[in-house]
């Protein structure tokens, strides 16, 4: 199976937490994921003039910000309450205010391209590291110079992979992620090992005209339904995530996984459309939805709601195969077009540091990427924590090459045309698959 070693986030546990993984494992793909990608990168410190009259200081001690400098921060909805306290930490220390606006990660690059270069862009983004290639190489970011041996050294090697854009350092990472099942121990007394335990509960639990489910999750965001892609022997961009021109989504192990989704509109009978992460919250914590497919930064509202009714387990088996999640890397980046570079990178080291990690765990329960926060006591006790690290272990980085922002749209219209009208899975994903190639041999690509 293509990607089948590229399990690199296991890196990001295993000091913390005597995770058992094969070290060689843990870094020949993800450091070929970040560093083969084509090389089309152009030097974003020369951009627009932004950095040409703020030479990088040979210490981090020397670094200032700007005379009346104020920053912008794009940060995600579910994490704003964590960005408002390294914004108030931030200005009390420095002295420079700090404005929130909430963008999700996955459009932040699309936005900065359209708002980079007229100066509405935020000075500081937060992206997912399969978006960087994308940002990078179209010079939208300042590279992470000033801190980037401070950040290498405190961070996983897996974290800083994730952060690199054709050997070069841009992100300053702050989080380790991918998905496990979430499941309400009041209504399920023990996680199913597979899909079809997950049936089988379902039929007993799921009640259409209650609004009540044994399971729900975004069945139209690949993101989530990767595990029904690759744990059957699909894939993405061929050998170690650099090929734009192989794409196994549609082969026949694609298809494979993709049928066995299929089945599970039986016990979940909604529209790919009407799920989103607002309704599946409230279903889940009111008790509706027993089981749930997400990511860590649902953890602390599900603890809060749930209490020691709630338990994380890995995601069920596919077909009799253990499944592969997506896993990525939550980072920082400096806009190459803000007017106070040294504001914003102080900013981006200050909220993604030791301390800002723990903050991060504390208030939405994110896995950090900094090795002293990975061995804490706040992590190491963290039976929460250790389940998103045991799914780990069977997870593949998103590719980071420029092309994986052409595989979202499609796929994404694939999935709900198999979900919610009955379409065939080949014919679906042969579909979207020429979409991808299109888009990748096209001017979009880039």
């Amino acid at each position: 199976m293509k990607l089948k070693k590229l399990m690199v986030l296991t890196a990001a546990f295993s000091m913390a937490m005597s995770i058992t993984a094969c070290g060689s494992n843990n870094n020949n793909g993800g450091n070929a994921a970040a560093t083969n990608a084509p090389a089309d990168n152009a030097a974003a410190t020369d951009n627009a003039g932004t950095n040409s009259a703020n030479t990088p200081a040979t210490t981090t001690d020397e670094i200032v910000p700007e005379e009346g400098a104020s920053l912008l921060v794009w940060e995600s909805k579910e994490e704003r309450p964590f960005a408002e306290e390294m914004a108030k930490q931030f200005t009390a220390k420095y002295n420079v205010p700090v404005k929130i606006e909430e963008i999700g990660p996955p459009d932040q690059v699309g936005k900065l391209t359209q708002d980079g270069p007229s100066g509405l862009a935020a000075d500081v983004v937060l992206i997912p590291h399969d978006n960087l290639g994308k940002a990078a190489s179209a010079s939208l970011l300042l590279p992470n110079d000033i801190f980037a041996e401070q950040t290498k050294a405190d961070n996983t090697e897996a974290s800083i992979v994730g952060s690199s854009y054709n050997g070069e350092l841009y992100g300053y990472p702050r989080a380790a992620e991918t998905y496990a099942l979430f499941y309400n121990k009041s209504l399920v007394k023990e996680a199913p090992k597979s899909f079809d335990d997950v049936i089988a509960f379902s039929k007993t639990f799921t009640d259409k005209a209650k609004n009540r489910y044994g399971i729900m999750w975004e069945v139209g965001n690949m993101y989530f339904n990767y595990p029904f892609i690759a744990t059957t022997g699909g894939y993405l961009f061929g050998k170690d995530g650099t090929d734009k021109d192989d794409i196994g989504l549609n082969n026949e192990g694609a298809i494979k996984g993709l049928t066995e989704y299929a089945k599970l509109k039986e016990i979940l009978p909604i529209k790919s459309g009407d799920i989103n992460s607002d309704i599946k919250r409230s279903l889940f914590n009111t008790g509706d939805v027993a089981m749930d497919i997400n990511g860590p930064w649902e953890l602390a509202g599900y603890k809060e709601a749930l209490g020691d009714n709630l338990g994380i387990a890995p995601v069920p088996t596919i077909d009799g195969k253990t499944s592969i999640t997506f896993s990525g890397i939550k980072i920082f980046a400096v806009n190459a077009y803000t007017q106070y570079p040294n504001a914003a990178k102080l900013y981006a080291h200050f909220a993604s540091s030791k301390d800002a990690q723990l903050t991060l765990n504390k208030l939405i329960g994110s896995v950090p990427t900094n090795n002293e926060a990975l061995q804490d006591a706040q992590i190491t006790s963290d039976p929460f924590v250790s389940a998103f690290a045991e799914q780990a272990k069977n997870s593949q980085p998103m590719p980071s090459i420029p092309e994986m922002g052409n595989v979202w749209a499609p796929v994404n219209a694939a999935l709900p045309e198999i979900w919610d009208n009955n379409a065939d899975p080949k014919a679906a994903m042969d579909k979207a698959v020429q979409q991808i190639k299109d888009l990748n041999n096209g001017a979009t690509a880039k």
